[in-house]
């Protein structure tokens, strides 16, 4: 199984932080009661941050997450912030160090459970919540006291920390079984975990801030999932002296329907202001006319069609074009007609190219994904959510509650890199390994985006990036250039998906 490339930020699921915390203790001889009292000074410092004044409250579970709220409580009290603490258990059911950390409290008892009316007056009149209920070895639905009390910080009005992370949010997927705090910020000891930046867990966690706890050199660091990094830009190919438009890659982008022309025209375009030095667009011969109007650089070539749509008529025609080609773009604009389903299921499995699948092309292939798993050359997908449902036979609800499992589902179904777009857009190779997309570009919520998209990744599996990269770098730099867009636009609200392209060259730089 192939590691994470060094442009990925690792990120942590919950049996590697614990793989490492056993580390650290049975082998480096760190005590656990040390790294709870580090972990507590971040947590402390953070809060001081964001609410400076003010009562603080802190509330406690029975294990080692609710252990680092006790010295988060202590250490804000030494330093004369009025504190007050919740515990969800007696003292007899807390974990050892937690019990250990709250016989160390001083300045008052801990209140027992909300059900005193001084634990309701404390978190109603609190500048500063602190959640230390469930830490990363959640897993399910938060019940009885503890969905009480996520529930109670929910609706105080004070600024939230949460403690490594949200409870109710499961650490390792993002998923969230029932109640989960919404925090507005997330202390995470050593590095972050996978479930703060996969939805919805990413939209419980505010901002996620590391804390260092001290953990040693070479630790365990096998993981599988990491954040992008803008340095994967630094691996885009550059044009060289020597450079022809046919060695800076060329792309065939196949579809177009009446009416939807603009989306293999706006691939096209993305696909040459991503690098590629050739874009060839295969559309119906009766709408070629629309695209000739809109691109003077790209190729246009006619397919047979029936009434505007593709159909199995043009399957020879299409892959003479890509006799020459890098790559394959297929299904922007296609349209909904069975035969142009027909004729895309039947490119793709013929297709002896690097191919993108996208739009109409996914939808083609829904209910019958393993038929990509045939093919030789590689395959990127990159649906959204209720692209991804239909793929998968499943209601899109479900994808957006278990989003890097159902990516991970068709991943392995299909042999196919899966894109799963959004906020957190999840790039996900077969082989079990994820980059997943800081995401923070508003601009991109704009039709046509997708395209842009798929004509990116196209240009970098033309010019020779391997699946998973071209993926990630795709992503990237699609992001970078909504950033951009929105930056000489204005705001993000008036950004246009051609405004996108026109931004790729600048992201590319930066």
């Amino acid at each position: 199984m192939a590691g994470l490339p060094d442009w990925c930020e690792p990120l942590y699921d919950a049996p590697r932080m614990r793989a490492i915390d056993r580390w650290v203790i049975d082998q480096q001889g760190v005590a656990s009661l040390e790294l709870m009292e580090r972990a507590g000074e971040g947590v402390a410092r953070l809060v001081e941050q964001l609410a400076p004044d003010g009562p603080v409250a802190v509330v406690c579970g029975k294990g080692n997450n609710g252990g680092d709220g006790l010295v988060v409580a202590r250490l804000l009290r030494q330093a004369s912030r009025e504190v007050g603490v919740i515990c969800l258990g007696v003292p007899d059911e807390l974990s050892p160090d937690a019990h250990a950390n709250l016989e160390r409290l001083v300045g008052g008892e801990p209140v027992l459970g909300l059900a005193d009316g001084a634990a309701r007056d404390l978190l109603g009149r609190a500048g500063a919540v602190v959640d230390a209920i469930l830490g990363t070895g959640f897993e399910g639905a938060a019940r009885g006291g503890a969905a009480e009390a996520i529930e109670a910080i929910n609706g105080s009005a004070g600024r939230v920390v949460s403690v490594d992370v949200p409870s109710g949010v499961d650490a390792s997927t993002g998923e969230v079984g029932g109640v989960a705090v919404r925090a507005d910020a997330t202390a995470t000891f050593h590095a972050a975990k996978v479930g703060l930046w996969v939805r919805p867990g990413k939209s419980h966690a505010g901002e996620v801030v590391e804390i260092d706890i001290g953990i040693p050199r070479g630790a365990p660091a096998s993981t599988q999932a990491g954040l992008i990094d803008r340095r994967v830009l630094d691996v885009l190919p550059r044009r060289l002296a020597g450079s022809t438009k046919f060695t800076s890659g060329h792309v065939v982008v196949v579809g177009g329907s009446a009416g939807l022309m603009g989306a293999p025209a706006m691939a096209s375009l993305a696909a040459m202001r991503a690098g590629a030095g050739y874009v060839t667009a295969c559309v119906p011969a009766s709408e070629r006319h629309v695209l000739d109007a809109q691109l003077i650089e790209t190729m246009t070539r006619a397919l047979p069609d029936e009434r505007g749509a593709l159909a199995p008529a043009a399957i020879g025609s299409a892959l003479a074009a890509l006799a020459r080609a890098g790559s394959l773009a297929l299904g922007p604009g296609l349209g909904s007609e069975q035969g142009s389903a027909d004729f895309a299921r039947e490119l793709a499995r013929r297709s002896s190219v690097p191919t993108v699948i996208d739009a109409d092309g996914l939808n083609a292939h829904a209910g019958c994904l393993a038929e990509l798993a045939g093919r030789d050359a590689a395959t990127v997908l990159t649906p959204h959510a209720g692209e991804l449902a239909r793929l998968l036979g499943i209601d899109s609800a479900d994808v957006e509650r278990e989003r890097l499992a159902r990516a991970r589902q068709a991943a392995e179904l299909s042999g196919a890199v899966v894109v799963l777009k959004g906020d957190d857009t999840l790039v996900v190779d077969p082989d079990g390994r994820v980059a997943i997309s800081r995401g923070g570009c508003p601009a991109l919520a704009t039709a046509g985006s997708g395209d842009v998209l798929t004509g990116a990744i196209a240009a970098l599996l033309a010019q020779g990036l391997d699946a998973f990269t071209a993926a990630a770098a795709g992503v990237c730099l699609h992001a970078q250039a909504g950033r951009e867009a929105a930056r000489v636009q204005g705001a993000a609200e008036g950004v246009i998906a051609t405004d996108v392209i026109a931004a790729l060259p600048r992201a590319r730089r930066a």
